[in-house]
């Protein structure tokens, strides 16, 4: 596959001609279907109609209204109703973009604000992601935003690969910025990066509702250099068992992670507690799979730092 994009760190990249049968997509991966949400932000911040784009069946849902997934769609995106001191405010991160005869998810690093003299002033930088879980609505504030997301979905096979098509346009600094909406911008050393993480879990719930995981496969990809076109049919090998010693292993991205954060069967958000590599040949419960423009973590990145994604499927 010739490209010359710079990957800073690559899992095991199979030649398509290996992969030519057996994938399958994942529901809705197609991108060609979307819910459209017009939603009325509050008079004292202009009272302008906001659209906000949910990866799911082709429905249009006019009003305010609380979202949650549709249709059996498994995806979330970073595209959200706030509610912050009773002022409603929507961020737009991820958009439903044309492509040929369907459509394509654009996922587009931003800058989101909302300033009302005497009652609120918050200036915060969203990265566009889409995932498979769901997202709380309405958000309430930026601290623990990450309570807000539900990461993965029940999964019990065993995938060889991950295949979808991609474009980027990466912001090629030295630097990034945050901007948590509660303090001021600051600068954060090293260039931004589209990223694309799947990761497979076993997890087990104990009678306190704790959620704790064991790491059964991974991989994960960094972008970062613009692509001049679409990379279509890109294809990732999952890596089973203990990574730690792989050649392509990057501990930042590929290590084991307590920083998602899950509904556990009382319906809390807990934090999923991995607590280390299980058997190359254990099967998982879940699967987590996102998309996302910046690499950083929430509330770091560079504004215009973009990825296009269409076409997901996974190979068994």
């Amino acid at each position: 596959m010739k490209q010359k994009l710079t990957f800073l760190l690559l899992s095991i990249i199979s030649p398509l001609a290996i992969y030519s049968q057996d994938f399958s997509p994942i529901k809705f991966g197609d991108m060609d279907h979307w819910v459209t949400r017009n939603i009325n932000e509050s008079k004292i911040i202009g009272g302008n109609r906001k659209t906000l784009y949910e990866i799911g069946p082709d429905t249009i849902i006019d009003g305010n209204i609380i979202y949650s997934n549709m249709g059996g769609s498994p995806w979330g995106t970073s595209n959200v109703m706030a509610k912050v001191a009773g002022i409603t405010k929507t961020n737009t991160s991820v958009f439903k973009e044309k492509r040929g005869n369907g459509f394509c998810a654009r996922l587009e690093t931003r800058i989101e604000s909302v300033k009302v003299f005497g009652i609120v002033n918050i200036a915060v930088l969203a990265s566009g992601s889409i995932f498979l879980g769901d997202m709380k609505e309405p958000i309430t504030g930026t601290k623990g935003a990450e309570r807000n997301l539900n990461w993965g979905v029940p999964f019990t096979l065993r995938p060889k690969a991950i295949r979808y098509d991609y474009k980027t346009k990466i912001v090629e600094d030295k630097s990034r910025i945050k901007l948590t909406g509660f303090s001021k911008k600051s600068q954060i050393a090293g260039q931004d990066c589209a990223m694309m993480v799947l990761i497979l879990q076993k997890r087990v719930e104990d009678s306190d509702g704790r959620i704790k995981a064991t790491r059964i496969g991974t991989v994960a990809i960094k972008y970062d250099k613009t692509t001049p076109s679409w990379i279509n049919g890109a294809v990732y090998e999952i890596l089973y068992g203990d990574i730690s010693k792989h050649p392509s292993y990057d501990e930042t991205i590929m290590g084991l992670n307590s920083n998602m954060y899950a509904k556990n069967s009382r319906g809390e958000s807990v934090r999923v507690e991995e607590t280390g590599w299980d058997k190359l040949n254990e099967t998982p419960t879940h699967i987590i799979l996102q998309f996302t423009s910046s690499h950083g973590g929430a509330f770091i990145g560079s504004p215009g730092n973009t990825i296009w994604i269409d076409n997901v499927e996974l190979l068994y």
